[in-house]
């Protein structure tokens, strides 16, 4: 058996949707771009892994607590954070094919390092490639490209009636990023809850962007996931506890199957006006074709909490009774993409093994994560002893664990489906469980060896394997 982990991410896309993980979201209709919906198996996983987080981040810990804000906030909410004045990306048009590009992304191609660079040096390194004849679309290969103009990540809506005036002080946006609903309960947690400083706030929750061009599958999309937690603290523990949280989320990574070569740090030296440091974690993407950002790590000052006590006008300062001191808490910020991290563990599972004159293709998920841990099969669907036996083995076992009950077709392509959702082991009843012995055959996804268990140790099987 030999192992191939060249896998590209037509292989993952396609996979993905046969599989029935991710499908492209209203597909009936010709769908959107960059749109996903997660099928059975995607909402598993991606469930496994938002759960793996929160027990790291919140249920382990005795100095994070949960929230789940809301979508809408206040419009003033975007003016205090700098969202309405800044959060945009330089955007180029193509005149012939009216394709968007982004104006960093198409100078990056010449080695040229655009990431916030003003508009006058964008436009200045454009019109260089342009006299060079260098510059062209990517979708149709013109060279009639439009000069850079900002354009806003942030996506409009409406609340209340489809016929009011909007105007830019009462329009509602889509949160861009959770983080904002943080700090708008940061008091009412104080206020609420026992935390004490230095504590964090965790939540889960969507984002929207209004990406220029959105692509790469899930990993860049314009809804999407993410799993923050915002560290509020005194400003002389900045240090120590911002390394302490990238030791802790670097060895959550390795508890989940990535290695050192897997994952590296990148230290961003243009920093937000408002950072002191920025790292990031990044994962070598075998499907995208190397290290891209999964986590970002962000000493934020005490920018935030400071700009929303402004606007507001409500204190959100903090008194510390040990010190004796009152301030406004800085904050230390972890943030993961649970799409990215989803694509991630997809990638680092895809694995094609050769057998003799086939290709196994397998995801070999960490079992914490596999979408369903274990699938039950009758040997033949037609014979009612062996069906009501291994449904009274799946409806046991499914009460602990995520199981599958499965009779379509011979036994071998029956693990194969298995192989390609991840699920780590296969149960079959045969003529011996309900003849002899009453044992069934237990096939171990990784290495495909088999073992003859007691029907009734299966739960004590399974306890030891997948603890």
């Amino acid at each position: 058996m030999t192992e191939k982990k060249e896998n590209s991410i037509d292989k993952i896309v396609s996979l993905a949707k046969r599989r029935g993980f991710v499908f492209p979201s209203s597909e009936i209709y010709g769908g959107l771009a960059a749109i996903y919906d997660y099928g059975h198996y995607g909402t598993l996983l991606k469930n496994n892994i938002r759960d793996a987080w929160w027990k790291a981040m919140v249920q382990y810990r005795d100095d994070v607590v949960g929230l789940d804000s809301a979508i809408f906030m206040h419009p003033t909410t975007w003016k205090a954070s700098g969202h309405i004045d800044s959060f945009d990306d330089p955007q180029v048009d193509c005149r012939k094919c009216k394709a968007r590009m982004r104006a960093d992304h198409l100078l990056e191609e010449f080695g040229i390092n655009a990431d916030k660079q003003t508009l006058e040096f964008l436009n200045t390194e454009l019109n260089k490639l342009r006299t060079e004849k260098k510059l062209k679309c990517v979708s149709c290969g013109s060279t009639d490209l439009t000069d850079a103009k900002q354009f806003s990540l942030m996506v409009k809506s409406n609340l209340g009636s489809p016929t009011d005036e909007l105007s830019e002080e009462n329009v509602i946006y889509l949160r861009p990023e959770t983080c904002g609903g943080i700090y708008l309960e940061y008091k009412n947690t104080v206020d609420s809850t026992r935390v004490k400083l230095p504590f964090g706030i965790a939540q889960v929750g969507k984002a929207f962007r209004n990406e220029i061009v959105a692509r790469q599958f899930v990993f860049r999309t314009r809804e999407f996931e993410q799993m923050e937690m915002q560290y509020f603290l005194h400003p002389d523990m900045m240090k120590e506890k911002y390394e302490m949280w990238k030791e802790v989320r670097w060895n959550w990574y390795l508890d989940y199957g990535m290695t050192a070569d897997d994952i590296r740090w990148y230290k961003h030296e243009k920093l937000a006006h408002y950072a002191s440091e920025a790292y990031d974690v990044e994962y070598n993407f075998k499907s995208l074709g190397g290290y891209k950002e999964v986590e970002g790590f962000h000493a934020r000052g005490d920018w935030d909490l400071s700009q929303h006590s402004k606007f507001s006008g409500v204190d959100l300062s903090y008194f510390d009774e040990k010190i004796n001191e009152r301030f406004i808490p800085h904050i230390m910020e972890t943030s993961a993409g649970l799409n990215r991290l989803f694509l991630m563990f997809l990638d680092k599972a895809y694995t094609e093994e050769q057998i003799g004159e086939d290709v196994r293709t397998v995801l070999k998920f960490d079992y914490r994560l596999a979408p369903v841990k274990i699938a039950i099969f009758p040997l033949m669907k037609n014979k009612p002893d062996l069906v009501a036996k291994a449904r009274g083995i799946y409806d046991e076992l499914k009460m602990k664990w995520q199981c599958e009950f499965d009779d379509n077709g011979n036994v071998g392509k029956r693990y194969r489906r298995q192989d390609e959702i991840g699920t780590p082991f296969c149960v079959t009843v045969d003529f011996d469980t309900i003849e002899k012995d009453n044992t069934v055959t237990v096939r171990d996804r990784d290495t495909m060896e088999q073992v003859r268990v007691k029907a009734d140790e299966l739960v004590k099987y399974f306890e030891i394997k997948l603890r």
